[in-house]
């Protein structure tokens, strides 16, 4: 999978080089290249915004400078053009492995007030929000949305199961985890996690993600699936 990020702060992106996602772009399981949509603009200046029509704080970003860009970096329209917006469609789940299924993934940065809506009219598909509030820019969003999504590509995480019996993958939030040792400051790992019985752990942990789900979350409920007691097989990610 390849990743497109169109933003005018493209230092934000540096954090990709670390962890298990900059090991994953080393290794050349996902690709993600930034452009600078300054380098776009024919202003002198290289300008990027300007005053809003009507009236209003703040400044838009002029639509040309990412018409250009969005045109260069996929001049055919082989990606999924995605605009990292407050008024979006909330990220959750479900939209994060719809995403991972495709090839390629464009995302556009916002700053300031937004985007004049003609280069959302011409060039975006959707645009998606990562929660109910509003930050200073797309930034944030497009990692979280690089991050979520990236996990899913064959290869990035070391385990298959990883995604597959975590927060969210059956619509509930993952039952608690313990390490080494097994007693800490008085406080013991349940026994049932320490005598092997695979049939017993399963129910255990499917009983702890319900319980918690309902206690933390209970407007996931309605939509949760908890009738099976083991754990689904692992999803086949995408390469």
């Amino acid at each position: 999978m390849h990743f497109d990020v169109l933003t005018i702060f493209t230092e934000y992106f540096d954090v990709l080089g670390f962890g298990l996602l900059g090991k994953a772009i080393d290794g050349g399981k996902f690709s993600v290249a930034v452009t600078d949509i300054r380098d776009y603009s024919q202003d002198k200046h290289k300008k990027t915004d300007d005053t809003p029509y009507g009236g209003g704080a703040g400044m838009v970003m002029t639509a040309d400078p990412i018409v250009r860009a969005i045109e260069n970096v996929d001049p055919r329209h082989e990606a999924r053009r995605i605009y990292m917006s407050p008024r979006g469609r909330k990220l959750d789940q479900r939209t994060v492995e719809r995403l991972a299924k495709e090839d390629g993934i464009l995302l556009l940065c916002g700053d300031y007030e937004g985007v004049d809506q003609r280069a959302i009219d011409l060039c975006i598909d959707e645009e998606l929000s990562i929660g109910d509030y509003v930050l200073t820019g797309g930034e944030l969003p497009a990692l979280v949305v690089i991050n979520s999504v990236a996990r899913y590509i064959d290869g990035v995480l070391g385990s298959d199961e990883s995604t597959s019996e975590e927060s969210f993958s059956d619509g509930l939030l993952e039952y608690p985890q313990y390490t080494r040792p097994e007693c800490y400051r008085g406080m013991n790992v349940p026994e049932v996690l320490l005598k092997g019985n695979h049939g017993d752990i399963a129910k255990w942990r499917r009983e702890k993600s319900v319980e918690i789900t309902m206690q933390r979350r209970p407007d996931l409920m309605a939509k949760a699936d908890i009738s099976p007691l083991m754990p689904k097989k692992p999803k086949k990610r995408r390469k």
